[in-house]
């Protein structure tokens, strides 16, 4: 049977290191899975595998789109099936690589339904958190579905828009869609999955989360978000609100003091390794996880183009 290789693990584990080990040692491909390797242009602040590394391994899924188009779940399931196909066809391993938990649930089962969302939608619920923030978008959900949101994380402004966008295009509450959507097929059914967790002990995640934050900033990371603002970064609100990216936003807008953007990006990255670390505890097949480690080193693999 055919094997998908999944290493997950928080931002700044290691992860990139530890795949090229395996990859090299098993002959395999490696097929992103970071939601914002997709664009082009994001290169400092995603810490994306280097050329260098890139020729070392073969890479699938990585600067695929322009950053001003973002890119969906189902798009990136039909992508990767595609590309898991052809790296098992020429006999090679499938290493599946990233923290995107969203986009890691895809090779366990179903996550995209068929709702199509007009852009006249997406634009409305946009312009309405806009307007009515957070808060105007739950109201509303909460109208629409009386019998409750579910699952649905209500702190969560993409979430929430999503959610609002599929029951305005569909006409339906968010239950009846989580019902069409149990009965939807795995994509990756008759494959075997054998995911891995890469860990840390905390207080090394933080001092690499540090040097990595202190790395990009010398490697010319809001020199990088200047660029990317002239060719659309803030048409997509998935790469423009990623941890690096808005806080330099904010900082070029006039909202946040120079001196303190350092410091701002550090502690926003400490809140998204908190919550990756709940999603890898309720959201990954407990049985199924291999934990893996590495042995402690000065700072994180950092090495822009």
């Amino acid at each position: 049977m055919r094997t998908l290789h999944v290493l997950t693990g928080c931002t700044a584990a290691g992860k990139t290191e530890w795949a090229l080990r395996w990859a090299q040692e098993h002959g395999a491909e490696i097929i992103s899975c970071d939601s914002l390797l997709f664009y082009r242009g994001m290169e400092i602040g995603t810490a994306k595998p280097t050329a260098a590394e890139r020729a070392s391994v073969p890479h699938h899924l990585i600067d695929i789109c322009p950053v001003s188009e973002p890119m969906n779940v189902a798009q990136y399931v039909a992508l990767a099936r595609q590309a898991a196909e052809e790296i098992a066809a020429r006999g090679k391993e499938v290493l599946v690589v990233g923290g995107s938990g969203f986009y890691l649930k895809a090779f366990f089962g179903p996550v995209a339904d068929n709702v199509a969302v007009p852009q006249e939608v997406r634009e409305r619920v946009a312009a309405r958190l806009a307007a009515e923030g957070l808060a105007g978008l739950v109201a509303e959900l909460r109208r629409l579905n009386p019998d409750g949101l579910g699952s649905l994380d209500t702190d969560n402004p993409r979430r929430v828009a999503r959610g609002l966008e599929r029951c305005l295009a569909s006409g339906r509450t968010l239950r009846d869609l989580a019902v069409d959507f149990a009965r939807h097929p795995d994509p990756f059914e008759g494959w075997r999955r054998e995911p891995r967790l890469l860990e840390r002990p905390p207080e090394e995640i933080d001092r690499r989360i540090m040097a990595r934050v202190a790395a990009m900033l010398r490697a010319g990371l809001v020199e990088e978000v200047r660029a990317l603002r002239t060719e659309g970064l803030e048409k997509n609100p998935s790469a423009a609100s990623a941890i690096g990216y808005r806080e330099v936003i904010a900082m070029l807008d006039g909202r946040l003091m120079p001196a303190d953007l350092e410091a701002k990006i550090v502690r926003d990255t400490r809140a998204l390794v908190r919550k990756q670390r709940t999603w890898f505890r309720t959201q990954l097949p407990p049985h199924e996880v291999t934990r893996v480690s590495e042995q402690p080193r000065p700072g994180p693999r950092f090495s822009p183009d």
